[in-house]
């Protein structure tokens, strides 16, 4: 759900092919590379565990699992545990609807208000104009991730997060730009009870992971825990790679919420290569498949090294791209502790699903590229090696930020104000309440009206700046500024990390 924007810069990489690439035999690097190549990368980028299927022309070629489910404990990922897989939970939601339309049941065309009359977004022209389509194709007007921190890992349910987009400004004018919007497919997984009279997660098991023997596959976050073969969750916070309870996303569900396998993945990726079928049975009707791959909007447009015109689509709950002069079809995923990718070439029948239990990783990405180039019989790259090489430079920069940051918070700078000043209520439109009070020492506590379980903790940097660490690190650490008026505190911004939400928050004391 919160991985985008790496298809570009993966795209950016695999066509910069340097002419002293080293030229090894790709016809062979699936079938006798493949393993060594994973299992390097899982030490190098501090993975704990990934499980990997490959499907071509109808049939397993690699279905396997690499390391381990969880940091300390030595049990091995294998084909059938489940990870968690993020925004691939899209694709899945795009193409039951359009299997309701196939069976006109209902359009893709048709408004938003025609099966949710109470939705509204800010702006009431937009409100009435807003179809299907637009929700699963990321166009309302909304920037990407907006509105994020309010929904993500929250207390609100399914009902109140659409609600809460009526008080959401949107970045864009209604249907100019591309912006990932959660909450868009949230809403548009909801239109499915108003229309079966069955919820979300139950259509979706009933018409896809039944038919098509995904036994293991689960629709909803809430049961994921409940399993025994599972991958827990890890994330790299302080330089340490630890693992963190598992992501509760039932409130954005049709966005994010369905747990899988490599085995499970793998019938879900031979029934889309072969046009919906499972075997003889037409499962899911194939114009219902294609309706997913029809592009919707430019998500970015730029050049190559070479000058070549690249173009990044986005259709269904997918993206789409051309490499090789082949379409590709592709998303990747991300939840806490979790990164996942999907990837189809319809004319070439072949799918690649990898899943990994750490967030902090991009194997995930470069991984897809290397067995694409593999097959496609291009040059050795070693992309996991040189993503890595970029991580690190990026992660290091923040290690040393966070450094000069404790280095500041040592020398005890003095806020303006008593800390109690700072203290009390604050609101803010869209995402509700967070009260502050004093802290164990020198410092504050701020506690979330929709985040119960969270807390962040305020240390004064000077004047009226304080370093906040969330007790989620998938929340981060960021500084808030207080406004002050005429000696009084009136504002409090609030800044999660880009993981959750790109934008901040503006609180006012009540």
């Amino acid at each position: 759900m919160k991985i985008r924007y790496s298809i570009f810069l993966s795209f950016f990489i695999l066509t910069a092919v340097t002419a002293n690439a080293q030229q090894i035999n790709r016809s062979k690097f699936i079938t006798d590379s493949l393993d060594a190549y994973i299992n390097k990368a899982l030490t190098n980028w501090r993975i704990p565990g990934a499980a990997v299927c490959i499907v071509k022309d109808n049939r397993i070629v690699l279905m396997r699992g690499y390391g381990i489910k969880e940091l300390g404990v030595p049990t091995k990922v294998d084909q059938n545990t489940l990870f968690m897989i993020g925004s691939n939970t899209k694709a899945f939601t795009a193409t039951a609807l359009a299997m309701l339309q196939e069976q006109r049941k209902l359009s893709l065309d048709d408004k938003v208000t025609k099966y949710i009359p109470e939705f509204k977004l800010e702006n009431s022209q937009a409100t009435q104009m807003v179809t299907i389509r637009d929700l699963l194709c990321h166009r309302i007007g909304f920037g990407t991730f907006q509105g994020d921190f309010t929904y993500w890992t929250s207390n609100l349910t399914r009902n109140e997060v659409i609600e809460k987009m009526a008080h959401i400004k949107p970045q864009y004018p209604f249907r100019t730009t591309w912006g990932y919007t959660n909450a868009a497919f949230l809403t548009a997984g909801e239109i499915i009870p108003r229309v079966t009279g069955k919820p979300w997660e139950v259509y979706i098991k009933e018409n896809i992971f039944a038919p098509l023997g995904m036994t293991n596959t689960l629709a909803l976050s809430q049961d994921f825990p409940k399993t025994i073969n599972k991958a827990s969750a890890h994330t790299i916070t302080d330089g340490r790679l630890i693992a963190i309870p598992f992501p509760s996303i039932d409130n954005l569900a049709p966005a994010g919420s369905i747990s899988s396998s490599a085995s499970d993945m793998g019938k879900w990726m031979m029934t889309l290569l072969d046009g919906g079928k499972v075997g003889n049975r037409q499962v899911i009707p194939a114009a219902a498949i294609d309706a997913t791959r029809q592009a919707q909007d430019i998500v970015s447009a730029a050049q190559g090294p070479n000058g070549e015109a690249y173009f990044e689509l986005y259709g269904l709950g997918w993206f789409l791209q051309t490499y090789d002069n082949k379409m590709l079809i592709m998303h990747d995923g991300g939840v806490n502790g979790y990164v996942s990718s999907v990837t189809l070439v319809p004319s070439e029948h072949l799918g690649i699903v990898i899943l990994t239990n750490s967030d902090q990783n991009q194997l995930y990405d470069a991984l897809r590229w290397e067995i694409l180039a593999a097959y496609f019989k291009k040059p050795f790259e070693d992309y996991s090696t040189k993503a890595l090489n970029r991580y690190k430079v990026r992660y290091d920069a923040a290690l040393q930020q966070n450094m000069r940051m404790r280095d500041s918070l040592a020398l005890n700078p003095k806020p303006a104000l008593s800390l109690n000043d700072y203290t009390g209520k604050y609101m803010n439109d869209l995402y509700g309440s967070l009260t502050i009070a004093r802290g164990d020492n020198n410092d504050l506590e701020v506690r979330f009206e929709h985040h119960p379980r969270m807390f962040a903790r305020l240390q004064p940097l000077g004047g009226n700046r304080f370093y906040a660490t969330f007790s989620d690190p998938e929340f981060g650490k960021a500084i808030f500024p207080f406004t002050v008026q005429n000696g009084r505190v009136t504002n409090l911004r609030v800044k999660v990390s880009d993981f959750i939400e790109y934008g901040a928050y503006d609180f006012k004391k009540q």
